[in-house]
Parts: C-alpha cells; sequence; structure tokens
C-alpha cells in the first residue's frame, strides 16, 4: 500500500507554443541569373531562348558553323598572344599560335579552312601591328558580375583596357569581330552586351568605364561610343525588362501553361541560322543555311 506523500510544491511546467510556421511574404525576388547570350537568344527569338535554356532534354543542336569556328580560333589566339612574354609579342609567333587554337568544325572543305586559316592570320598580323606589345589590358577574356534589383549578371569581355581621360583613369571595352563588316558607331551603342560589360567592370573596378570599341579585324576598322551614366542605366533597364518577360514566361509553364504560347517563335532571316531550326515548326518553314555559308564571303577567290 503507497504511502500517502506530502502534496508537491513544484509549480506545472508550462506548456510550449508551437512554433508558428513562418510564410515567405514580403521576402526578395530571387534574382535573374543571366549572361549576355541569354538575354540576346531570347531577345532574338523566345522559343530558341526555350530551346537552349529551359528545355530537358535540350533538342540536339545542327552542324557546327564555320563563322563560329572562326571567330572562336581568332579570339583565343589574341588572348593567348597577351598571355605572352612582352618580348615575345611579335607577329612572327602569330602562326603558332592560331595553330594551336584552331577549331576545324564547319567548314565545307580543306581548302575552304585552309583558306580562312590564311585570312585569319593576316587579320592578326595586321591587328597586331596596331598594338603596343608593352601595355597590358586591365583584362583579356575577363570576366565582369554585377547585381541590380532583378539581374545578376556575369560576362566575358574580350578585352577591358585602362586609359588615360581627361579626369584621369578611366576604362574602355574592347570587343573583336570577325563578322560582317560596316560595323559603326550605331552598331556600337546599341550593343546590349557592351554596356552591360562596361556597367559591370565600373563597378567591379570602381573606375569610369563609359567607352565601348568593336574592333573589326576583317577591315581593320573600330566602330566606338563614349555611354554617360543615363545611357548606362537604360541598357540595364531594357536588360531587367527582358529578365521580367522570360521570369513570367518560366512561371507561366511551371504553373501548366503552354510552352509554345509562353515562348512564342520570332519567325524571320535569323530562323535560316538557328541551331533549332529543325525542330521549330516555324523555323523549318526557312530554308537552311550551310554551315560554311557566312565564311564564303571570305574564302571564296582566295
Amino acid at each position: 500500500m503507497r504511502r500517502a506523500g506530502r502534496p508537491s510544491t513544484t509549480p506545472p511546467r508550462p506548456r510550449v507554443a508551437e512554433p508558428e510556421q513562418l510564410g515567405f511574404e514580403g521576402m526578395p525576388e530571387r534574382l535573374f541569373v543571366c549572361t549576355p547570350s541569354k538575354l540576346g537568344a531570347y531577345a532574338d527569338c523566345p522559343r530558341r531562348y526555350r530551346y537552349s535554356y529551359l528545355d530537358r532534354p535540350a533538342p540536339p543542336k545542327g552542324p557546327a558553323w564555320a563563322h563560329n569556328s572562326l571567330g572562336a580560333s581568332v579570339h583565343t589566339a589574341l588572348k593567348n598572344w597577351y598571355a605572352l612574354p612582352v618580348d615575345r609579342r611579335r607577329s612572327a609567333g602569330l602562326a603558332t599560335l592560331l595553330k594551336g587554337t584552331w577549331v576545324r568544325d564547319g567548314y565545307r572543305d580543306h581548302e575552304q579552312e585552309r583558306v580562312a586559316f590564311r585570312h585569319a592570320l593576316g587579320w592578326l598580323e595586321a591587328y597586331v601591328a596596331t598594338l603596343d606589345p608593352e601595355t597590358e589590358p586591365l583584362g583579356v577574356e575577363r570576366v565582369v558580375a554585377v547585381k541590380t534589383g532583378v539581374l545578376a549578371f556575369n560576362g566575358r569581355a574580350d578585352r577591358i583596357d585602362s586609359r588615360v581621360g581627361p579626369a584621369g583613369a578611366e576604362l574602355a571595352i574592347v570587343d573583336y569581330k570577325t563578322g560582317r563588316a560596316g560595323l559603326d558607331t550605331d552598331d556600337a551603342r546599341g550593343s546590349q552586351a557592351l554596356a552591360l560589360y562596361a556597367y559591370a567592370a565600373e563597378r567591379v573596378f570602381r573606375k569610369p568605364c563609359r567607352r565601348v570599341e568593336l574592333h573589326h579585324l576583317p577591315s581593320g576598322t573600330v566602330a566606338a561610343h563614349e555611354h554617360s551614366p543615363e545611357s548606362l542605366a537604360r541598357q540595364v533597364t531594357r536588360a531587367e525588362e527582358t529578365a521580367r518577360d522570360i521570369i513570367a514566361g518560366e512561371r507561366s509553364v511551371a504553373a501548366g501553361g503552354d510552352p509554345d504560347q509562353a515562348f512564342p517563335t520570332a519567325p524571320g532571316p535569323r530562323c535560316g541560322w538557328c541551331d533549332y531550326r529543325r525542330h521549330c515548326p516555324a523555323g523549318a518553314q526557312t530554308p537552311g543555311k550551310d554551315p560554311w555559308a557566312a565564311v564564303e564571303r571570305v574564302t571564296d577567290g582566295g
């Protein structure tokens, strides 16, 4: 038999309230991670953007383009030229550099590739002759990144120069071009990619960066533009508007919407050059270009 004890004087333990489940109202929107290529793909054709960045598995691309191979070869050769010691930055070594970086994909045949190589080497030799080997760029193939209220942007600039301007040290963005001729100030001014590079570089290096230049190696011409803070801001706003459109399309698809309506086609002459033309009902109606078509004007006639 249990003996009666003295009543307990210990106060009852208080009940612990269940933690309240917090919602996500008021949380900042996730930034849209992008590159110039990503923004440009959507601006050119929302359907192409979807094929490239959303559909998984992505539709297989068509064959490699010779003009992309040519451009990549020249860009990498220039990058490697700047990586040499100053006393070795001479035209004499360019043939070796170009051979080491040469991309062979997309050409019609060996003869066209051979002629393209000869032209590319000539462009490089003429261009390097205009450069001071002792001048070190601030960056070569340099990645710059910046965040805005909408974007988390990053991109790889061909070259970032440090120069002396009226107000002191300033930066300039240099972009090499090996494609179409006739680039002018309007092309430099209207390039969203160059403007975003300049906007990002100014914040990364904390120096003014307003000048952007397109160096067209085949013609030896330079198309340049001096941005203002306002014109750079307008380009950033354009990029943010594109990002918002993309985000809206992605949300529509995630909610069960029709992907074709969320990311419509933009039929036009670009369709013939699109990697996904065979998979796109609108693009398939446009005759496709041969992979070497863009370099024919360079190679025809030797």
